[in-house]
Protein backbone atom coordinates (compact mmCIF):
# COMPACT_ATOMS: atom_id res chain seq x y z
CA UNK A 1 0.00 0.00 0.00
CA UNK A 2 1.49 3.50 -1.12
CA UNK A 3 1.89 6.18 1.63
CA UNK A 4 -1.12 8.09 -0.39
CA UNK A 5 -3.40 5.44 -0.26
CA UNK A 6 -2.63 4.67 3.89
CA UNK A 7 -3.86 8.49 4.34
CA UNK A 8 -7.01 8.09 2.16
CA UNK A 9 -7.84 5.09 4.43
CA UNK A 10 -8.52 8.34 7.04
CA UNK A 11 -9.67 10.95 4.00
CA UNK A 12 -6.81 12.67 4.80
CA UNK A 13 -4.23 14.28 2.44
CA UNK A 14 -1.47 15.93 2.56
CA UNK A 15 -1.10 19.96 2.43
CA UNK A 16 0.76 21.08 -0.24
CA UNK A 17 -0.76 22.25 -4.42
CA UNK A 18 -0.57 17.77 -5.71
CA UNK A 19 -1.62 15.75 -7.52
CA UNK A 20 -1.24 12.21 -6.04
CA UNK A 21 -2.65 8.84 -8.08
CA UNK A 22 -2.84 5.70 -5.98
CA UNK A 23 0.04 4.06 -7.05
CA UNK A 24 2.52 6.80 -5.65
CA UNK A 25 3.45 8.80 -7.87
CA UNK A 26 3.07 12.67 -6.61
CA UNK A 27 3.18 16.22 -8.47
CA UNK A 28 3.52 19.59 -8.04
CA UNK A 29 0.38 21.33 -9.34
CA UNK A 30 -0.44 25.37 -9.52
CA UNK A 31 -3.41 26.82 -10.13
CA UNK A 32 -3.28 28.52 -13.21
CA UNK A 33 -6.48 30.31 -13.97
CA UNK A 34 -4.96 31.59 -17.72
CA UNK A 35 -4.28 27.20 -18.53
CA UNK A 36 -7.38 25.42 -20.22
CA UNK A 37 -7.25 23.00 -17.30
CA UNK A 38 -7.07 25.79 -14.65
CA UNK A 39 -3.89 24.25 -13.13
CA UNK A 40 -0.67 23.35 -14.33
CA UNK A 41 1.15 19.94 -13.34
CA UNK A 42 4.15 20.60 -12.54
CA UNK A 43 7.45 18.12 -11.28
CA UNK A 44 7.13 14.60 -9.36
CA UNK A 45 8.64 14.62 -5.79
CA UNK A 46 8.81 11.94 -3.35
CA UNK A 47 5.46 11.67 -0.86
CA UNK A 48 7.22 9.41 1.38
CA UNK A 49 10.01 11.74 1.98
CA UNK A 50 7.56 15.04 2.33
CA UNK A 51 5.90 12.72 4.94
CA UNK A 52 9.02 11.29 6.48
CA UNK A 53 10.13 15.46 7.16
CA UNK A 54 6.59 16.14 8.75
CA UNK A 55 4.28 13.17 9.39
CA UNK A 56 1.75 15.59 10.78
CA UNK A 57 1.37 17.85 7.79
CA UNK A 58 -1.75 16.44 6.26
CA UNK A 59 -5.30 18.18 5.99
CA UNK A 60 -8.94 16.19 6.59
CA UNK A 61 -11.05 15.98 3.32
CA UNK A 62 -14.94 16.14 3.50
CA UNK A 63 -17.16 16.17 0.04
CA UNK A 64 -19.46 18.60 -0.75
CA UNK A 65 -20.31 17.11 -3.99
CA UNK A 66 -20.15 13.99 -6.06
CA UNK A 67 -20.69 12.29 -9.86
CA UNK A 68 -21.37 8.96 -9.91
CA UNK A 69 -19.97 7.20 -12.56
CA UNK A 70 -21.67 3.96 -12.25
CA UNK A 71 -19.04 0.40 -12.37
CA UNK A 72 -16.42 3.07 -13.00
CA UNK A 73 -16.65 4.77 -9.48
CA UNK A 74 -16.82 8.40 -8.44
CA UNK A 75 -15.96 11.54 -8.67
CA UNK A 76 -15.75 13.66 -5.84
CA UNK A 77 -14.79 17.30 -4.43
CA UNK A 78 -14.98 18.88 -1.09
CA UNK A 79 -12.73 21.04 1.46
CA UNK A 80 -9.73 19.98 3.68
CA UNK A 81 -9.43 21.21 7.37
CA UNK A 82 -8.80 25.39 6.98
CA UNK A 83 -11.41 27.14 4.60
CA UNK A 84 -9.43 27.83 1.63
CA UNK A 85 -8.39 24.25 1.09
CA UNK A 86 -9.91 22.24 -2.02
CA UNK A 87 -9.61 18.88 -3.39
CA UNK A 88 -11.20 16.85 -6.04
CA UNK A 89 -10.64 13.04 -6.44
CA UNK A 90 -11.58 9.77 -8.79
CA UNK A 91 -12.36 7.13 -6.65
CA UNK A 92 -13.48 3.29 -7.26
CA UNK A 93 -17.10 2.07 -6.39
CA UNK A 94 -15.12 0.82 -3.67
CA UNK A 95 -14.31 4.49 -2.54
CA UNK A 96 -10.52 3.40 -2.89
CA UNK A 97 -8.49 6.48 -4.36
CA UNK A 98 -7.24 6.67 -7.98
CA UNK A 99 -6.24 9.76 -7.89
CA UNK A 100 -6.43 13.45 -5.76
CA UNK A 101 -5.75 16.90 -6.04
CA UNK A 102 -5.42 19.10 -3.44
CA UNK A 103 -5.27 22.78 -3.05
CA UNK A 104 -3.90 25.11 -0.37
CA UNK A 105 -5.77 27.86 -1.66
CA UNK A 106 -8.68 27.43 -3.79
CA UNK A 107 -11.54 27.21 -1.22
CA UNK A 108 -13.98 23.79 -0.94
CA UNK A 109 -15.31 22.37 -4.28
CA UNK A 110 -18.69 22.00 -4.60
CA UNK A 111 -19.58 21.66 -8.32
CA UNK A 112 -18.65 19.02 -10.69
CA UNK A 113 -19.69 19.04 -14.49
CA UNK A 114 -19.07 15.82 -16.46
CA UNK A 115 -19.16 15.37 -20.32
CA UNK A 116 -17.60 12.39 -21.64
CA UNK A 117 -14.47 11.95 -19.81
CA UNK A 118 -13.68 15.42 -18.99
CA UNK A 119 -14.83 16.53 -15.85
CA UNK A 120 -15.25 20.56 -14.47
CA UNK A 121 -14.81 20.87 -10.94
CA UNK A 122 -15.77 24.63 -9.71
CA UNK A 123 -14.80 25.84 -5.99
CA UNK A 124 -16.51 28.40 -3.87
CA UNK A 125 -14.37 30.94 -5.05
CA UNK A 126 -14.77 30.60 -8.58
CA UNK A 127 -11.65 28.23 -8.97
CA UNK A 128 -12.29 25.99 -11.99
CA UNK A 129 -9.99 23.19 -12.54
CA UNK A 130 -11.15 20.73 -15.64
CA UNK A 131 -9.18 17.26 -16.24
CA UNK A 132 -9.27 13.91 -17.75
CA UNK A 133 -11.05 11.58 -15.16
CA UNK A 134 -8.66 9.02 -16.45
CA UNK A 135 -5.47 11.20 -16.30
CA UNK A 136 -5.89 14.42 -14.83
CA UNK A 137 -2.18 14.92 -16.03
CA UNK A 138 -3.02 14.61 -19.98
CA UNK A 139 -3.98 18.81 -20.77
CA UNK A 140 -7.24 19.95 -21.46
CA UNK A 141 -6.97 21.65 -24.97
CA UNK A 142 -9.24 24.67 -24.92
CA UNK A 143 -12.93 25.15 -23.30
CA UNK A 144 -15.13 21.98 -22.59
CA UNK A 145 -18.67 22.30 -24.05
CA UNK A 146 -21.80 20.22 -23.88
CA UNK A 147 -21.12 20.04 -20.10
CA UNK A 148 -23.75 17.80 -18.00
CA UNK A 149 -24.07 18.19 -14.52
Amino acid sequence: MTAIERLWEDFELPIRDALHSADGHSYDVAIDPDAPSGFTVLAPFGLDEMLESDPSWTSSVDGLAAVDLGRKGLLWGGEGSYGSEGFIARLTVDRALIWAIFFMESNPFDRIQLSNNVATFSSTSGAEITVDIDDPRTPISGPVSNRIT
